[in-house]
């Protein structure tokens, strides 16, 4: 933003706020106060880095004193929550399906792939988290299917992440089996899924009420984020990091929910969102395990992170639109559920 755009900003926005103190003191408040709805791990670099730092920065630039409201719980639940009326001026969800379910129910009227890098904030590879010393000898996703492994899994009713870790399970194979024999082995895919969740003994809403879970003594392994794997090193918990051959990369897509924005809030609004992809702000993620979007350089020098043979997205399965009815509806739901 140019210098002579940000006195103009500047003197718009004290006018207004001059204007209106008297006569509307809850809209006003309402104005410098950007209330965010984010999938449950995105808590700490946010409320612990992100927020302060855009509020120093933002009042640097303006003269404005900005203020946060936070939610955070499951990507399905915080999305229902908006579409349902919760007022929100920003959505951080797991999965872009959320973001297309925002869009579908009027939550959003701003494309969110018109945003830089699409949307995407940040990353993060689905990884394996056991007990110290690995006494279950987990080293892959198959393992978790040998009889007798207790497994903590987040709910995929309820939470993005679970249903990233679905597609892990499942597409590992398909990867695997595609660089093997050059087809990928859909039964062989099936089976693994199958037999991963016949060991799963419980289903929290989110992928960081499995962590808790997992952190109190529940299971013999849980599969999340890579980040809350490194979280909950840097917690001295009692624990080590699988690396499955193959794994998704997960990503995560932020959506400005204007459904009844003011015009005079959604310049704030707008700047925030684009703050997300400055070099601060991914510095900010990379410091709380996710994996940068914009540089990376960020990632290669952050040594805690670990090498994947065979990465994989969900553009390689035809992104979110084919993923979600072909492997989390029509495989895990219809079939693996129902036989279970």
């Amino acid at each position: 933003m140019s210098i002579q755009k940000i006195i103009v900003s500047t003197v718009v926005l004290l006018l207004f706020f001059e204007s209106s103190a008297c006569r509307r003191p809850k809209d006003a408040a309402a104005l410098d106060t950007i209330t965010v709805y984010a999938f449950s791990v995105m808590k700490e670099p946010l409320e612990k880095d992100i927020f302060p730092a855009f509020q120093k920065e933002w009042a640097s630039h303006t003269g404005q004193q900005v203020k946060f409201s936070a939610s955070f719980a499951g990507s399905e639940m915080v999305t229902n929550q908006i579409i349902s009326g919760v007022p929100a001026d920003v959505a951080i969800v797991a999965i872009e399906r959320n973001a297309r379910r925002l869009r579908t129910f009027g939550a959003t009227k701003t494309d969110w792939h018109a945003f830089p890098y699409e949307g995407i904030i940040n990353q993060s590879p689905i990884v394996i988290v056991v007990r110290k010393g690995n006494p279950k000898k987990i080293k892959d996703f198959p393992d978790l299917a040998q009889p007798g492994i207790k497994l903590i899994h987040p709910d995929p009713i309820s939470s993005g992440g679970a249903q990233w870790s679905l597609l892990a399970i499942y597409c590992s194979e398909l990867v695997k089996s595609e660089k093997e024999t050059g087809k990928r082995d859909e039964q062989k895919a099936y089976n693994l899924l199958f037999g991963v969740w016949k060991n799963v003994i419980a289903t929290p809403e989110s992928a960081r009420q499995a962590r808790t879970q997992f952190e109190s003594g529940f299971g013999d392994a849980l599969i999340t984020y890579e980040l809350e794997a490194l979280q909950m090193k840097d917690r001295k918990t009692p624990v080590e990091i699988i690396i499955p051959r193959a794994t998704i990369f997960t990503d995560h897509t932020i959506v400005m929910i204007d459904r009844r924005m003011p015009q005079a809030k959604r310049e704030l609004v707008d700047a925030f969102i684009k703050y997300l992809w400055s070099e601060e702000a991914q510095k900010a993620f990379v410091k709380h395990h996710f994996r940068g979007i914009t540089d990376e350089m960020m990632n290669d020098v952050e040594a805690k992170f670990g090498k994947v043979e065979l990465p994989f997205t969900v553009e390689d399965f035809g992104g979110w639109q084919n993923a979600y009815p072909q492997i989390i509806e029509n495989v895990w739901k219809y079939k693996v559920q129902a036989m279970r």
